[in-house]
């Protein structure tokens, strides 16, 4: 993994009044508007899923890399007065940080430069949901995304290495009970795992008033095991559950990652994010934040912009130097992630690393 230290190119000189500083939207080369910061806050999961992790021997972020309370809402401040308008909280588990409340709360209290609110969305396996979710939601929570690839409890115990299946039910259950809409629940389609589940999710999904978004399992394991024949394509699950409804497509997907149908005449929905086989690139408005304070300008990117020299160091104006790497980060951004070209480099880091 490359780590760059500094931004390439021009940078405002030290001491520059606001006017004269980098301002307008986060835009890349390919005329891409970034409105979404995905902040992953830790690398630690409850969970061992096989797809993402190892059962023993991972190596953990050092605490001290870590970034802080105070360090993430600095970032975030200068992420929404560059234009972002969504903060996504991911992990490894968010929820095992002690201070997700406070997280929360301290992120939606942020503006941007037209007075609007931010948006504060969180993914999360659910375990530690219903204890939370009360203090989550009065403390600015917006929307949730909850991972289940299975409703079996052997599977479940298999695929993730724990046995927590109840407790992300429960999740499940208080968030469906809960004014956060529109639910959404993950689930990575996975062949001769869970492939014969895809109509069982959805139903799931459905009498939980949630939608059901199909992941394809992309190359991102840490044991760096992907391969594309154990993939459920997008259009093998749209086959699958073709015959048991009549999927009618959205239109107006945006920058969104899921590409959505209407189950019979609605209102519930299912959606499939395609990286592999239908790629959405070329709309892409994401940024991601890892637990240890590196900016990634995708998913699969090998370069990383480590903000922690800047506000751990001696600058003068933290948040100039905050809003250049960001800028330097975005442009330098590809057109795509080229997950099928001969080159294709895996990230060194796991998705749990990396955040969601």
């Amino acid at each position: 993994m490359t780590a760059v230290p500094v931004v390439i190119g021009a940078r405002p000189v030290a001491g520059a009044p606001a006017a004269e500083r980098s301002s307008g939207a986060l835009v890349d080369t390919f005329g891409r508007v970034h409105r979404d910061l995905r902040i992953s806050l830790t690398d630690r999961c409850s969970l061992r899923c096989t797809y993402c992790m190892p059962e023993q021997g991972n190596e953990w972020l050092a605490k001290t890399s870590i970034l802080t309370l105070d360090e993430i809402e600095r970032i975030a401040r200068v992420a929404a007065a560059a234009g972002i308008t969504t903060f996504r909280l991911t992990g490894g588990e968010p929820l095992l940080r002690t201070d997700i409340v406070e997280v929360v709360r301290r992120l939606s209290a942020i503006r941007g430069p037209d007075g609007g609110a931010v948006q504060i969305a969180m993914t999360t396996n659910g375990i530690r949901l219903r204890e939370a979710l009360p203090e989550l939601v009065e403390a600015g929570l917006s929307r949730l995304n909850i991972s289940i690839d299975t409703l079996r409890r052997d599977r479940f115990r298999d695929l993730t290495r724990r046995d927590r299946l109840d407790d992300v039910l429960d999740g499940i259950a208080a968030a469906a009970a809960s004014g956060l809409k529109p639910l959404k629940l993950n689930a990575v389609a996975m062949r001769d795992v869970n492939d014969d589940e895809l109509v069982d999710l959805v139903e799931f999904a459905v009498a939980h008033d949630a939608q059901l978004r199909f992941i394809e399992q992309m190359p991102l394991d840490a044991g760096h095991t992907w391969s594309r024949e154990r993939m459920v394509t997008r259009d093998e699950i749209l086959a699958t559950l073709s015959r048991r409804w009549r999927l009618t497509p959205v239109e107006g997907r945006g920058g969104a990652p899921a590409e959505t149908w209407v189950l019979d005449d609605g209102p519930h929905r299912v959606g499939v994010i395609a990286s592999v086989t239908a790629p959405f690139c070329g709309a892409c408005d994401r940024l991601r934040l890892t637990a240890d304070g590196q900016l990634r300008n995708c998913l699969f990117s090998t370069t990383e912009f480590d903000l922690l020299p800047i506000l751990r160091g001696d600058s003068d104006d933290i948040d100039r130097d905050v809003d250049a790497m960001m800028r330097g980060c975005i442009l330098r951004k590809l057109p795509g992630h080229a997950i099928d070209d001969p080159t294709f480099l895996q990230p060194a880091r796991g998705m749990n690393a990396i955040g969601g």
